[in-house]
């Protein structure tokens, strides 16, 4: 394929870049770019572009480092990204605005500059892919603007959803007479140990093999013990929710964690070792939740020989994070709207909701009615859930059991005010809840090797909360909800109140908040205040 790439545009190269906006029409020299950079010189071509941007030297010097500042990609990796249908999704979008001659999409002249500079000596730096591209770079100037300004719209969104979750949190909050210091902290693990255990599932009827771990408090703590599953999200593995199983292993649920093959860890080494070109197949969106209450059935079929019988599955709790929370929202009853999501799709600026990549993967699969509701799922917890475009309004309003959806400020991959802040308001179930955690990345960097933290760390404005800040808002926040709804404790009861949010929150600098039915009213009309006030958000 690389050999292809390389061979298949001999001696052509960007000569010049051409600006477009409206009918302004403007172009500077490629040349004149490989000049500055390699001495500074300023040539009459360059220096009207440095005189209409009113650029100092200080401002000049910052334009030739950039153009020469080095990426340190693997090209082969690189190649298998975007030759991906999630990679090509994501160079459509910005060939949109970086064109090939007649007003082109650039996604295939960008995806061959992409990987032939980094390929090259000299690596893959701006400069690079510019000498690189296969023909004259055409930018779209206008379309730009627009796009830039939709996305400080979102930004503009984001803020005031933070703003808004906070004051009706403290408002929920007000007047609670709780004292939470003197209460069990729910952050710190349970009375119980634990131990876990590993499963090789075949479901035969799916043609469809996977493993499933377990973790549950030893002993058995009663007759009738509560069951959770956890669904991990796309790309990930059972094994980075042990500590959540844990956990909840330690307050008395034994917990199931199901790998999803076809969207996890293994599916991304296919495709890293060129072995596939998905990072996850299209069956997935079925093979999800069906993989859940195929954890249940067989968790029936074990529970006389295996746990004495012991387990209480007809009232059974899942959780699921990102793509995990479309899966575990499937089978509380959410169901997939296929008009709302092609609408989604549709829009100019669908793209700004980085979820759509995923979500509208999901227009491949046949047109039917698909329902996953699985009648012993009793609660559901979704963290940073994928789901708003795939379900849309109707498709959510079909759950009427206990819901808790989380969703993180500075979430790229699942952004709040697209994902979560709609979900909320289109939920009809009688009970649900809403978090808003400040500083959380959709991610847990604890996870994530030392250089793409630094990386992230290096970013100028982003701050993001400490990875044991996070676990211990989540861990509090799960204990609570699982007892309260689940279990039927009533002691747990005032941690499910937005005072506890407050609590756990106080001398942080990341806060989180959390709301709950009381405040559907009054969120509501907060975002038609915003929607009429700005807009919306893609179109």
């Amino acid at each position: 394929m690389l050999s292809a790439l390389l061979t298949a545009l001999p001696g052509q190269a960007a000569e010049k870049l051409t600006f477009f906006y409206g009918p302004f029409v403007q172009s500077v020299q490629v040349s004149s770019l490989n000049v500055f950079a390699q001495n500074g010189s300023i040539n009459s071509d360059l220096e009207f572009y440095f005189k209409l941007a009113k650029a100092d030297t200080k401002t000049q010097q910052e334009f030739r480092q950039a153009l020469t500042a080095r990426l340190n990609l693997d090209p082969v990796l690189l190649s298998r990204l975007f030759y991906s249908e999630l990679g090509e999704g994501i160079l459509t979008n910005i060939g949109r605005y970086i064109q090939i001659p007649q007003q082109g999409n650039g996604m295939n002249a960008l995806r061959s500059a992409l990987i032939m500079s980094a390929l090259d000596a000299d690596g893959l730096t701006l400069l690079n892919f510019i000498n690189k591209y296969p023909t004259n770079l055409y930018l779209d100037i206008g379309l730009g603007l627009q796009g830039f300004q939709k996305l400080e719209k979102v930004v503009q969104a984001t803020d005031f959803f933070i703003d808004k979750m906070a004051k009706f949190s403290a408002n929920e909050a007000a007047g609670s007479t709780f004292d939470y210091a003197s209460m069990p902290d729910l952050r710190q693990p349970g009375p119980y140990q634990t131990r876990q255990h590993r499963w090789v599932l075949n479901d035969q009827n799916r043609d469809r093999q996977f493993y499933v771990i377990v973790v549950q408090p030893e002993p058995l703590p009663q007759e009738n013990n509560p069951v959770i599953l956890i669904s991990h999200g796309l790309g990930s593995r059972p094994e980075d929710f042990v500590d959540k199983a844990q956990q909840l292993a330690s307050y008395g649920f034994v917990v199931a964690l199901p790998q999803h093959p076809g969207s996890d860890s293994e599916q991304v080494q296919k495709l890293q070792q060129g072995l596939s070109r998905s990072y996850f197949l299209d069956s997935e969106f079925i093979d999800r939740p069906k993989d859940l209450s195929y954890v249940i059935d067989e968790l029936e079929r074990r529970n006389q020989t295996e746990f004495s019988g012991r387990l209480n599955l007809q009232a059974v709790g899942v959780a699921g994070h990102s793509f995990g929370g479309y899966g575990v929202l499937a089978v509380a009853g959410a169901t997939i709207d296929f008009e709302h999501l092609q609408q989604a799709c549709d829009r100019p600026f669908a793209y700004l909701d980085t979820a759509l990549l995923l979500e509208c993967r999901a227009l491949q699969l046949p047109r039917e009615t698909y329902n996953f509701r699985d009648e012993r799922v009793k609660v559901v917890f979704a963290g940073n859930p994928v789901n708003y475009g795939i379900f849309g309004p109707q498709g959510l309003g079909q759950i009427q059991i206990p819901t808790f959806i989380v969703g993180g400020s500075d979430d790229p991959a699942t952004p709040t005010v697209f994902e979560q802040a709609r979900s909320f308001p289109a939920l009809t179930a009688p009970t649900k809840y809403l978090a808003l955690v400040e500083g959380q990345a959709h991610v847990n960097l604890a996870q994530l090797d030392a250089g793409v933290t630094k990386m992230l760390d290096s970013i100028p404005g982003l701050k993001l909360a400490h990875p044991e800040l996070l676990r211990g808002y989540a861990d509090g926040m799960l204990v609570a909800f699982f007892k309260t709804h689940l279990v039927n404790d009533r002691r747990y009861q005032p941690y499910m109140q937005s005072s506890y949010a407050a609590y756990l929150s106080r001398d942080q600098p990341f806060k989180v908040f959390v709301i709950s039915n009381k405040s559907n009213d009054v969120f509501k009309q907060a975002l038609t205040e915003f929607r009429a006030k700005h807009g919306s958000l893609v179109e």
